[in-house]
């Protein structure tokens, strides 16, 4: 299956994701702030990046800026995977360049389903 980009700052959500993940057949590498994301990019080039918007240091819409102003990773799916659900949230999500945005406390089968979508 993918190998998945998970950049969040909680470590419950990311335990709880990577095995969601995993038992689906995906495989996960985790970062814990967008700066350590983005070094991971350099050397690891996954399939999809599941992202956190509020993080400590650079929230995930500006690393979702990052990542799409990249040439080399811009054509990567990003997911914004947060718990910032209002409008003007996901509409901030899009006007980043994320491919898709999914509001915490999440369903297994929309996030399987949207990353079965955006692999294809």
């Amino acid at each position: 299956m993918a190998m998945i980009l998970l950049v969040d700052d909680e470590p419950d959500i990311r335990i709880l994701t990577r095995m969601m993940l995993e038992k689906a057949g995906h495989s996960v590498v985790e970062a814990v702030n967008g700066d350590q994301g983005l070094k991971m990019l350099k050397n690891n080039r996954p399939d999809l990046i599941l992202l956190d918007v509020m993080m400590p240091g650079m929230k995930g819409w500006k690393v979702c800026e990052k990542i799409k102003a990249d040439k080399k990773n811009r054509d990567i799916p990003v997911v914004m995977f947060t718990i910032r659900s209002s409008e003007d949230s996901v509409k901030k999500s899009y006007e980043c360049g994320a491919d898709a945005h999914i509001n915490k406390p999440f369903e297994i089968k929309e996030l399987l389903d949207t990353i079965e979508r955006l692999l294809k």
